[in-house]
């Protein structure tokens, strides 16, 4: 069983940084791509980027510049850092692995909660 535990989440202030790790209950090293997701309160869930096992990266366009993903395979875990930080980007956010062999292979954590407010 595939466990992904969020931690980080929380409420800063506009213009302020969080930094959201994802912990795995399995090796992570043969992971085709782990990521984060991302919903608003009544919207859908959207990507904020995704980092292979190659260290190849994207990121949704309103995360690029201010947004930072990385994995540590040792620790088993992907890190989202976010910087300059706005109201719009308050959300549940979600950790993904995805094991590259179809929606058997697509595991979610439970989510942590981002709230951006002053």
């Amino acid at each position: 069983q595939v466990q992904l535990v969020e931690s980080g989440g929380g409420l800063v202030q506009p213009g302020g940084a969080l930094n959201l790790s994802c912990s795995s209950s399995i090796r992570t090293d043969d992971v085709y791509l782990m990521g984060w997701y991302r919903q608003p309160a009544g919207q859908e869930r959207a990507l904020v980027g995704r980092i292979s096992i190659g260290r190849i990266i994207n990121y949704a366009d309103f995360a690029k510049g201010r947004f930072t993903i990385s994995r540590d395979d040792a620790k088993r875990t992907v890190t989202l850092q976010m910087n300059n930080l706005t109201p719009d980007d308050t959300a549940l956010y979600y950790c993904d692995m995805d094991l590259g062999v179809g929606e058997r292979g697509r595991y979610w954590g439970q989510g942590t909660h981002v709230t951006v407010s002053s």
